[in-house]
């Protein structure tokens, strides 16, 4: 057998809209099998060749790869270098040399990295463990048609989805998975759902009709393009839905050279760096460009002024520590992993744990419609008259065309007959006197289906309902309060002018009319000529409705600063609907087919003017997240369909559902368990005040920092010894950052709450040198308390010197936390979380114990006398006062704080 060519990526839309044009002769010549079925041997060739008919897609990493992936952090490689270089300087040389050795500031920083590593691994290791087991369940065999030998027949047989191949012939039905690409032999009544690869809610009709380009609805709306490779009427496409009749096929491709798979193939791995990464790399690079430039002078002053290198480079060393927020790794995850805690319990599964940032940081949330804005049900909307109003002898005859109808019923007669069952609807509702005697099947030339039934006066009737153009060419008259009139020229305009009024409201349109049989035409069986001389009684209309939660949602986001777009590949008039419902400015939609010309220079602008866009593919949704965030958004995605999935990954924050496709949950950072959105607006509020607490501690020891190296200069300057051992300042800034360790369960002011907030290296930057020196200033006043009141001013009594200013330095930057971490006034109009104050308290209470203390000898301090407390207070007094009014001159003069 001549080898099959294997279908490339590129070429799969090629091929679906070359097969869909071709005889089933030449198809089945192309794919060189027969109506027959493949033989065992030729199933074994093409597995061999084509591979196995799986789809692409992301698994989560091995535990081990996770653990190493939770130390992937620029902060985290900054300590582990200081540790290298304390390692070498600490304890190799001096073990060389024969002197004391000290392990105690490489133990701390590698405790502070491994504590963050551990933390960040455990929450993402069980959010990927739990996201795993939310991956819906799919089918996992086809039904096909297979023989053992070329000269026997074929026989169906149960097959898993994985072993379907090329050439393959398949049968499909009701509730079935498409499992791959195929063109259709045979079908009868079917109707299939394309709204995981379009977006779009209602089912599409499709047909084994030879040539057929453009599918047609059960609806009067303008067809589709037909450029659209999934708009082929004659082709199916792998992951869509049988919805209702059934179907012969042959498969024309598979696994990743389906369309399904070229979709899931570009997305899988492609995650770029969101707005979470890109913030924590500029703030380290801040920090450490602060450090390269800091450290050197702080080595080369205590070099040269004291004269002992050796010593200056450990001081240098510890400084270099000290300027790092060296929790702020562990201080990131703890927040993160708490506000994943609190989703948690709102039934909302963090995948991966930077989400919750971008969460509170965007701007500018990115919607599919169908399934996330709307119900992803077909509702019953209007049964009017032939002018527009309810008449409930049309939800009548509508009941009784669809619950006496025999076929699988599809969306819309679902949604007419749960209509009718509603309490307040049974009333109009009469099936008794009725008794079947025919049925005119749905088919796709007529568009319309018809159910004989006999009545209570033994009349036969015939109820008709299809499409309103079909349904119009076999009506001869209209039913109007009690009176047939004719069906003329101006009455058939009249009521296409209705139907297109519904159109552009979104809505589906169905027209219904009925015929009396006269008695003496009266027969067992009726034929498609009986479906004339029809009276035309009324329109039933159908609509996706939105989300009873969607409009509450919408205004909460916009309430918190978030604008809403919509991003959907249905049509423009259904999507504007639902956008009204919901509370979205709609405006003028902007469509795929506009999009696909435009540079990106020309279309970025128009994405700022523009809310709604609509007929998008998959790709034309992921250039439009990309073009947002090259204007300076963070952008959201909500999508459940595997043609979201591209924009899932590449939006700073993707989120799905949990019946979503498994694509969608796979490329999404967090998956909504309940149909509520008003989880939106909880994990909005959730990411801010995450995002708050982070940046605090950040703006906080960045500048307390800075502050102690500026102490650090001034004293070195002066002082006949260092005005702190190294040992003294790891320990001091090990007891502050524990203190910090409270900082996730702090409040955030409630205006820090009300617009998104981003990091901004730039108010850091500005943070670190107007509010630092402050701490210098009482700094120095401590080093004037010492020298001069206490006597501290000679080497022998440098210990007396290092505890007033440990204890006043420890003391500073623990209480200017209550100073910094809000606007307002603290403890009067804003007092910090219970945590807060317990910790901060508890280590103050540490940093005063600590020169009395057993170990205080061992790491050079000296108890205080009693007379040094009061000036203490006095310099902690005067310290928030004046930290209190340059608060108050920085919001005056920059407009922000954090």
């Amino acid at each position: 057998m001549k080898k099959l060519k294997k279908v490339t990526h590129q070429s799969v839309t090629i091929k679906a809209v070359l097969e869909s044009r071709n005889s089933l002769e030449k198809t089945l010549s192309n794919l060189q099998t027969s109506l027959s079925g493949l033989t065992e041997q030729d199933i074994k060739e093409r597995l061999a060749s084509f591979g196995s008919n799986d789809v692409v897609h992301d698994k989560a990493p091995s535990a081990w790869i996770q653990l190493l992936l939770a130390f992937k952090n620029p902060f985290i490689f900054v300590l582990l270098a200081l540790a290298a270089v304390s390692f070498f300087s600490d304890y190799l040389i001096p073990l060389r040399q024969g002197e004391e050795t000290s392990l105690s500031g490489i133990i701390i920083i590698l405790v502070m990295v491994l504590l963050s590593g551990l933390l960040s691994f455990w929450q993402e290791y069980r959010s990927n463990k739990a996201a795993q087991a939310l991956k819906s369940m799919i089918s996992t065999t086809a039904t096909v048609l297979r023989r053992s030998h070329r000269d026997l027949a074929g026989e169906q047989q149960e097959v898993p989805i994985k072993e379907v191949v090329p050439g393959d012939i398949i049968f499909l039905s009701a509730g079935d998975m498409v499992p791959a690409d195929v063109r259709l032999i045979e079908s009868r009544d079917l109707f299939i759902s394309q709204a995981v690869l379009t977006g779009e809610s209602i089912p599409v009709e499709k047909s084994d009709t030879l040539g057929a380009s453009v599918s047609t609805n059960l609806q009067s709306q303008p067809s589709s393009d037909s450029s659209n490779p999934l708009d082929a009427e004659n082709i199916c496409f792998m992951g869509t839905n049988i919805v209702s009749g059934t179907a012969k096929a042959v498969v024309v491709a598979t696994g990743n050279d389906t369309y399904f798979g070229s979709l899931a193939k570009s997305i899988v791995g492609t995650r770029g760096k969101t707005a979470f990464d890109r913030g924590v790399n500029s703030v380290s690079h801040l920090l450490i460009r602060f450090m390269l430039i800091l450290v050197p002078i702080v080595l080369l002053v205590n070099g040269f002024t004291k004269g002992d290198w050796g010593d200056a480079a450990l001081f240098a060393l510890a400084v270099a520590v000290g300027l790092t927020p060296e929790m702020l790794p562990m201080i990131v995850s703890a927040n993160l992993a708490k506000g994943a805690m609190a989703m948690a319990r709102r039934k909302v599964v963090v995948k991966r744990l930077s989400a919750i940032q971008n969460f509170g940081s965007m701007d500018v949330l990115c919607t599919d419609k169908t399934g996330t804005l709307t119900q992803d049900k077909i509702i019953l909307e209007h049964y009017t008259d032939i002018h527009g109003h309810n008449d409930h002898e049309v939800l009548q005859l509508a009941w009784l065309n669809s619950s006496f109808q025999s076929g699988m019923k599809n969306l819309m007669d679902k949604a007419i007959i749960r209509f009718a069952q509603e309490p307040e609807n049974r009333a109009y509702i009469h099936s008794a006197a009725f008794q079947k005697i025919d049925e005119l099947p749905f088919d796709f030339v007529r568009r319309r289906l018809s159910v004989v039934l006999r009545d209570e006066h033994q009349r036969h009737v015939l109820i008709c309902k299809g499409a309103v153009e079909e349904m119009l060419s076999i009506s001869s008259c209209v039913y109007e309060q009690g009176q047939f009139l004719p069906l003329d020229a101006a009455q058939r305009e009249r009521l296409l002018s209705l139907t297109e009024s519904y159109n552009k409201e979104g809505f589906r349109v169905l027209a219904i009319g009925t015929k009396y049989i006269n008695p003496e035409a009266q027969k067992a069986q009726y034929a498609v000529a009986d479906e004339t001389e029809l009276t035309l009684c009324g329109f039933l209309t159908f609509l996706d409705p939105p989300k009873d939660s969607a409009a509450q949602a919408i205004a909460a986001l916009s309430e918190n600063g978030v604008a809403v777009k919509v991003l959907t590949g249905d049509n423009a008039i259904v999507t504007r609907k639902i956008c009204h419902e919901v509370g979205i400015e709609a405006g003028l939609p902007l469509l795929g087919s506009d999009i696909e010309g435009l540079s990106d220079e020309v279309l970025k602008p128009l994405l700022e003017q523009h809310t709604v866009f609509a007929k998008l593919t998959p790709l034309q949704k992921s250039r439009i997240i990309r073009l947002l965030q090259e204007n300076g958004h963070t952008v959201g995605f909500l999508g459940d369909g595997i043609n979201d999935a591209p924009a899932l990954r590449d939006a700073d924050v993707g989120i799905s559902v949990d019946t979503a496709t498994d694509i969608a949950k796979e490329s999404a950072d967090i998956i909504l368990l309940e149909k509520s959105l008003m989880v939106l607006e909880e994990g909005v509020i959730k990411g801010r005040e995450t995002f708050g607490n982070i940046i605090k501690y950040l703006n906080m020891t960045a500048s307390s920092n800075f502050g102690n190296v500026f102490s650090v200069l001034f004293a070195s300057a002066f002082l006949p010894f260092l005005p702190m051992l190294a040992i003294q300042l790891l320990i001091q800034n090990l007891l502050y950052d524990f203190s910090q360790l409270s900082l996730p369960w702090d409040r955030m002011d409630d205006e820090f709450l009300r617009k998104p907030r981003k990091w901004d290296v730039s108010n850091i930057s500005r943070f670190m040198l107007f509010i630092g020196p402050i701490s210098s200033i009482f700094d120095i006043s401590t080093f004037a308390l010492m020298w001069f009141v206490f006597h501290a001013n000679a080497p022998e009594v440098q210990n007396l010197f290092h505890s007033g200013w440990f204890v006043e330095g420890l003391l500073s930057q623990t209480l200017v936390v209550h100073m910094l971490r809000t606007r307002k006034i603290p403890f009067i109009q804003s007092t910090a979380a219970l945590p807060v104050l317990l910790m901060t308290g508890l280590i103050m209470a540490i940093g005063i114990y600590i020169p009395f203390s057993p170990i205080s000898n061992w790491i050079g301090l000296t108890p205080l006398p009693w007379q040094y407390f009061p000036w203490l207070v006095l310099t902690l007094g005067c310290y928030c006062v004046v930290t209190q009014m340059v608060k108050r001159w920085y919001i005056r003069r920059f407009g922000q704080w954090f």
